[in-house]
């Protein structure tokens, strides 16, 4: 899959690029929400993740913005947040996310999520190709 993954802080964009890469995605980051917005409106990705607070715009609007664009609405988001995350999906209801993952990131937990979407989307892809 190609994936945009979001954050503002290099040491989980250095942890989590490598970890997807050496499973066989490829993946764009950016450092704040507004860049992976951006980089969104320009590139086709089969995933979004997302961090919650980042500069700029968070990854709530992010989400959102990226939830009512028509090239982008259909896009899975895993979102990161270092909040509870029984208060994120409060905070979100309007918004779908295929994964709410708690930081620090748990390696396991991440790809897990990852490959499930990686399965649905094949599922999807598998059902509809001639």
């Amino acid at each position: 899959m190609v994936i945009l993954l979001a954050d503002d802080k290099q040491n989980v964009l250095d942890f989590i690029t490598p970890l997807l890469e050496q499973h066989g995605h490829i993946v764009e980051t950016a450092g704040n929400g507004l860049a992976a917005f951006e980089k969104a409106q320009q590139q086709h990705f089969d995933l979004y993740i997302i961090d919650h607070l980042m500069p700029f715009m968070n990854g709530i609007q992010l989400s959102k913005n990226l939830q009512k664009k028509p090239s982008t609405v259909n896009t899975p988001i895993i979102f990161m947040t270092t909040q509870n995350t029984t208060d994120v999906i409060a905070l979100t209801r309007s918004l779908y996310f295929q994964a709410i993952i708690a930081k620090p990131i748990n390696e396991n937990s991440l790809l897990n999520a990852v490959n499930e979407i990686n399965q649905l989307n094949n599922t999807n892809t598998s059902r509809y190709s001639l």
